[in-house]
């Protein structure tokens, strides 16, 4: 059984969040709202926050990191109604699509960094 995430999958999962922080960082101009200030700004922040944090977790893990991961994932799941760009469908998805991959992948570090198993039978 599998009780905690190999150094490998942990690499595997800072890999993805790579992707998705430079996706969301280069999302402003690649789709067309970089003219939408809170949109484009919220992108290039949030995005370049969680490359910077999912290169750091390559070198060394440490739990913060995946905490505060976690914390930009959701916050860029819910960016679009706070800041009020949700009807720029372009802007929305790339946030609403990052926000959901980085989220799932940090809450998924954290549980399996902690040896929870995955099943209690």
């Amino acid at each position: 059984m599998l009780k905690s995430l190999s150094s490998n999958n942990r690499t595997a999962f800072d890999i993805v969040n790579i992707v998705a922080g430079l996706g969301l960082l280069i999302s402003p101009w690649l789709f067309g709202f970089a003219a939408e200030t809170s949109a484009a700004w919220n992108a290039w922040i949030v995005g370049a926050a969680i490359t910077v944090l999912a290169v750091a977790a390559l070198y060394a893990f440490y739990e913060a990191e995946e905490w505060a991961n976690l914390v930009l994932g959701l916050w860029a799941l819910v960016a679009p109604w706070i800041l009020g760009f949700s009807a720029v469908t372009a802007a929305m998805w790339a946030h609403v699509i990052a926000g959901i991959v980085v989220a799932v992948l940090a809450a998924g570090s954290i549980w399996f960094s902690h040896n929870h198993p995955l099943s209690a039978a």
